[in-house]
C-alpha cells in the first residue's frame, strides 16, 4: 500500500512539473520585473493582466476553459530572464508568454523561446532588435528608433528655443538603443548633442555626470532610462544647478518617478505609448474597472499594454485551440495567428488602439504621446504629435 501511494505521489509530481492536460484551464505565463528596481512596472503589468484575466473568465473563459495566468519574476535582469524563459518553455502547461518588460530580458529570452517554440509577446520592450531574428517574438508597442525620432521632432516643434541637448542613458539595451535613436534623429531637427553620458542600473549618485553636463550648459537633458534612476537624476541635477529642461523616455513613465524626484520633477516632459484619456470609451471603462478592482489605484501605460497583450493571446488561443493537438502544434497555432495579424483589417483592436505586425513581429504605426509633470502629477501635454514619422 505504501509503495502504491509513493508511486502515485511521484506520478502526480511529475505531471505537475512536466505537464498534463489541465482540464478546465488554459495557462499563460506573464514574465516581468516583479521585484528589483523596476518592480513598479511589474506591479502595473500584473494588475493589468489580472484585470483582463478576470474579465475573460467572468465572460465564460476561452472556449469554456478558464484562463490561468502564472506570474514569473525576472527581476529586470537578463540572467534571471534566461532562467525564467527556460522554466516557462519547458513547462508543458504553458501555451504562451506575455513578457518580458525590459528589452534586455526580452532579448535574453528570445533565443530560448525560438528554440523551444513558444510565443513571447512583450508589452514593454522597445529596443530595435527585440523582435528581429525570431518569428516567435512580438510586441504591441513602438520601437526606439521611432521613439527617438518622435522625441527629437516634438522638442523641435513644441519646446521653445531648444538647440543643445545632453543625454544621460542607462547602459543597457534599452538605454543605449534609445540614445542611438534620438542621436541619429536629432540633427534632422536642428538639435546639437553636446554631451552623452552613461550610467549603470542601480546607481544612486549621478553628480559626476551631471556636473560635467552642467559645464556644457545644454538647453535640454534627455534621460534614456527607467524611473528610479531618472528621479534621482532630475533631483540631483537641480541640486548641482542645472536649469535645463528635462525630458524623459517612456521608461520614466511610472508614478514612482514623482516620488523619487519630488518637487524637482515639476515641468519634466516624457514620452509614453498610451494615455487613457486619449483611448476612447472602452479605455475609460477599463480605467474605472481597474480603480474599482485595485482600491482606487490609477492604471498606467504598462497596465494598459499588458491588458491588451493578455487579450491578444487569449484571442489567439480561442481561435486556434485544438484539444487533440500536440503541445508544439498548439503553441505554433498561437504564433501563426499572431503573425496573420499583418494588416489593419486583420489587426487586434484593444484599449491601446489597433495592433498589427510586420514581418518581424514589430507593431506597425502605433503612436506615442507626451506627458508633463504639473503640480506633482502627470498630465497630458497640451501639444501632441500624433502624425510623427511612420514606423513601417
Amino acid at each position: 500500500m505504501r509503495n502504491w501511494l509513493v508511486g502515485l505521489m511521484l506520478l502526480m509530481s511529475l505531471a505537475f512539473v512536466y505537464g498534463c492536460d489541465t482540464g478546465n484551464q488554459v495557462r499563460v505565463a506573464v514574465a516581468g520585473p516583479f521585484t528589483g528596481t523596476a518592480a513598479a512596472f511589474g506591479e502595473m503589468i500584473k494588475r493589468g493582466a489580472q484585470l483582463k484575466e478576470k474579465e475573460i473568465n467572468e465572460a465564460g473563459g476561452i472556449n469554456g476553459k478558464m484562463l490561468k495566468l502564472v506570474f514569473k519574476d525576472d527581476a529586470g535582469k537578463p540572467k534571471d530572464a534566461s532562467n525564467v524563459a527556460n522554466s516557462i518553455a519547458d513547462n508543458r502547461r504553458f501555451l504562451a508568454v506575455v513578457g518580458h518588460f525590459n528589452s534586455s530580458c526580452s532579448l535574453a529570452g528570445k533565443p530560448i523561446y525560438k528554440q523551444k517554440g513558444i510565443v513571447e509577446l512583450s508589452p514593454g520592450s522597445t529596443n530595435v532588435k527585440v523582435c528581429e531574428g525570431s518569428d516567435w517574438t512580438f510586441r504591441n508597442l513602438y520601437r526606439d528608433d521611432f521613439q527617438g525620432q518622435f522625441v527629437a521632432e516634438y522638442v523641435n516643434k513644441y519646446i521653445n528655443e531648444i538647440k543643445t541637448v545632453a543625454i544621460l542613458f542607462d547602459n543597457d539595451d534599452y538605454g543605449r538603443g534609445l540614445r542611438d535613436g534620438f542621436t541619429s534623429a536629432a540633427g534632422n531637427f536642428g538639435l546639437n548633442i553636446v554631451a552623452s553620458e552613461a550610467y549603470d542600473r542601480n546607481s544612486t549618485d549621478f553628480k559626476a555626470q551631471l556636473t560635467g553636463i552642467k559645464a556644457k550648459n545644454p538647453d535640454l537633458v534627455f534621460i534614456s532610462g527607467l524611473y528610479s534612476e531618472a528621479g534621482l537624476i532630475v533631483k540631483q541635477g537641480r541640486e548641482v544647478g542645472i536649469t535645463a529642461q528635462f525630458f524623459g523616455a517612456d521608461g520614466v513613465d511610472s508614478p514612482d518617478f514623482l516620488t523619487v524626484a519630488g518637487d524637482a520633477a515639476e515641468g519634466t516632459y516624457l514620452t509614453t505609448p498610451f494615455i487613457f484619456s486619449e483611448g476612447g470609451g472602452e479605455a475609460l471603462r477599463v480605467a474605472e474597472a481597474f480603480k474599482t478592482e485595485f482600491n482606487g489605484i490609477e492604471p498606467d501605460t504598462w497596465a494598459a499594454l499588458s491588458y491588451d497583450a493578455v487579450g491578444m493571446i487569449a484571442e489567439a488561443i480561442e481561435k486556434t485551440f485544438d484539444q487533440d493537438a500536440s503541445l508544439a502544434d498548439k503553441r505554433k497555432a498561437i504564433r501563426d495567428h499572431l503573425a496573420s495579424l499583418n494588416t489593419p483589417e486583420k489587426g487586434y483592436t484593444g484599449i491601446t488602439g489597433l495592433t498589427y505586425f510586420d514581418k518581424n513581429g514589430d507593431t506597425v504605426n502605433k503612436p506615442a504621446y507626451v506627458k508633463i509633470v504639473e503640480n506633482g502629477k502627470f498630465i497630458t501635454a497640451p501639444q501632441q504629435l500624433l502624425n510623427a514619422g511612420s514606423q513601417e
